[in-house]
């Protein structure tokens, strides 16, 4: 009996030491797997940590490569690379600026330099001896003519001639008689009235000759000659417009020829109502056509006129200028600046090259310091002479970049494409 108390103990020992040992080894396996769960937690936590870390490092180094570029508009750049790409920075300056007023006009012929050529009579045109385009001298012959009326006072002329001639003779003849005692004084009274009268008539017909354009001596020795008219040119010039053909009619009414002198030009240009307190006779002003741009010549304004077009509320202005080598052709459209009188105060200005456009602001760029540079909102005033007024944005003394600022703005562009290309990716 007691030795079968002590099996039965033994056995439940036993069994009771192994749910024990079971129980120890699954909590302690748990435990590891607890253990390794929570490792693999924390790795996960730490993997997406170091993700995250991943993104906050990409952005920190988007944004250093933002600032590699400065703010939005602004831009590094190194003093050596400012050399090389013609970036020259120096200070705001004031000073007075020459006020321009622009306006646009047409070039015309100087009218008190332009001939229309006609015959002084009428007449067949029979010959002609210029064309179109061909520079002709004062006193030129252009054309012929055959007149009626200029054979009727050749006629009359050769007639005149002959009569002071015979009346000469006949005078001297009776001053020879008077001497002698054979003819009485009043005789040679009478003589001496009728020379007068003949040299008389004699004159008039020549001056009607010259009045048509024949001159006396293209007449000696040539009394026999088919009278033709020469038709002159009165000014030396170009021919702008040929109307002579052979065989026509012609008369003082009808010209043959337009002959201008292009040495000098008009400017013709419409000033603005507002602005005509600041225009006056003898200002000087400059010309520009399109055909030439890098040809400025100087003029001065010559005439105003009175009356205000209804339409455009501008007047017309004249400017006369010089055409050296008469590059200025009539009916050209040119720029006109009229130069006004410098201000008594002067103004902040920069150069128009110091000036971009950026996003629809105009900015000028500050140099921030050695080798950064600001992109600076600026309102900007008048223009004269090349440089623009600065209202506000920019203060006297403040270094900004005079030159090479388009590529300090191309440098701005080229930073905005990096950085949205990069918050992209």
């Amino acid at each position: 009996m007691n030795k079968k108390a002590l099996v039965v103990g033994l056995i439940l020992a036993v069994a009771i030491g192994g749910g024990l040992y079971y129980r120890t080894t699954q909590t302690k396996s748990g435990g590891v797997e607890h253990a390794e769960h929570n490792e693999d937690g924390h790795k996960d936590e730490k993997g997406g940590g170091h993700e995250e870390g991943k993104e906050h490092k990409g952005e920190k180094e988007g944004h250093e490569g933002h600032d590699e570029h400065g703010e939005a508009g602004s831009v590094k750049m190194t003093a050596e690379m400012q050399k090389q790409n013609g970036v020259v920075v120096a200070p705001a300056k004031k000073q007075r600026l020459a006020g321009v007023i622009s306006a646009t006009g047409k070039v015309e012929a100087n009218a008190d330099k332009i001939a229309h050529v006609s015959p002084r009579i009428s007449g067949k045109v029979v010959s002609v001896k210029a064309s179109l385009g061909d520079s002709v001298a004062a006193g030129q012959a252009l054309v012929t003519i055959d007149s009626v009326e200029l054979g009727e006072a050749l006629n009359r002329y050769h007639q005149s001639k002959t009569k002071l001639t015979l009346a000469q003779a006949n005078m001297d003849r009776i001053k020879n008689l008077v001497d002698k005692k054979i003819a009485a004084r009043k005789d040679i009274l009478q003589a001496e009235t009728d020379y007068k009268t003949a040299q008389t008539e004699l004159h008039t017909d020549e001056e009607r000759l010259s009045l048509y354009g024949v001159s006396i001596s293209d007449l000696k020795g040539d009394d026999h000659k088919k009278p033709l008219l020469p038709v002159r040119s009165p000014i030396s010039g170009i021919i702008t417009e040929k109307h002579a053909i052979v065989g026509e009619l012609s008369d003082p009414s009808k010209s043959l020829y337009t002959i201008a002198d292009l040495s000098s030009v008009w400017i013709l240009v419409d000033i603005n109502e507002k602005d005509l307190a600041k225009v006056r006779r003898g200002q000087a002003a400059s010309v520009i056509v399109g055909a030439f741009p890098d040809l400025k010549l100087k003029g001065r304004i010559a005439y105003i006129a009175d009356l205000v077009d209804e339409a455009t509320r501008t007047v017309k202005a004249r400017i006369e200028v010089s055409n050296p080598g008469r590059k200025l052709k009539p009916e050209m459209f040119a720029t006109v600046e009229l130069a006004l009188a410098a201000d008594a105060p002067p103004v902040l200005a920069v150069p128009e090259d110091a000036i971009q456009d950026l996003d629809g602001k105009k900015v000028v760029f500050v140099a921030e310091n050695e080798a950064e540079f600001a992109a600076r909102q600026v309102q900007a005033g008048r223009t004269a002479g090349g440089m623009v007024e600065i209202v506000s944005g920019l203060k006297e003394g403040e270094n900004y970049a005079v030159k090479g600022s388009f590529i300090l703005k191309s440098e701005v562009k080229k930073g905005e494409m990096t950085d949205e290309h990069g918050h992209g990716k």
